[in-house]
């Protein structure tokens, strides 16, 4: 069943705002921040298409929009600090711990050894972040 969603052109800066904030806090907002003196226009991209048209699209809740995410980093492998952010992001939206662990292990036998094995790497250092773990624990 196709279905059409178009954020309204008007609201699209601030509702991928406002998405960004909610996901990402102050660190999405960093992200954009850093493009402004070589490519703002990146930087207004990510927020009004990604956050604005994308991520505030219906049939995906924001806590599965960002697990989706983090399994497309991992498979990736090339986006570490992406990989990192979403993950922080899953967790602020109500994710758990557990769930991304279970993600990594399932993205072990799609993405391979490596891919998640450097996705657990990355989530041990988020969740040491978190208080969740022991960061010498690795």
């Amino acid at each position: 069943m196709a279905r059409h969603h178009q954020t309204d052109a008007s609201s699209r800066f601030e509702t991928g705002s406002e998405l960004l904030r909610k996901i990402d806090g102050a660190d999405g907002n960093a992200v954009v921040a850093s493009l402004a003196d070589i490519a703002p226009d990146l930087g207004r991209f990510i927020i009004e298409y990604s956050f604005g048209d994308v991520y505030a699209r219906p049939g995906l809740r924001l806590q599965e929009r960002e697990l989706v995410t983090v399994a497309a980093c991992i498979a990736l492998g090339t986006c570490v600090p992406q990989l990192r952010l979403h993950m922080r992001g899953y967790l602020n939206v109500g994710g758990t711990d557990e769930k991304l662990v279970e993600l990594v292990i399932q993205m072990a036998v799609y993405a391979g050894f490596p891919a998640a094995l450097n996705g657990l790497s990355v989530l041990r250092d988020a969740l040491a972040e978190r208080g969740t773990i022991e960061a010498d624990c690795k």
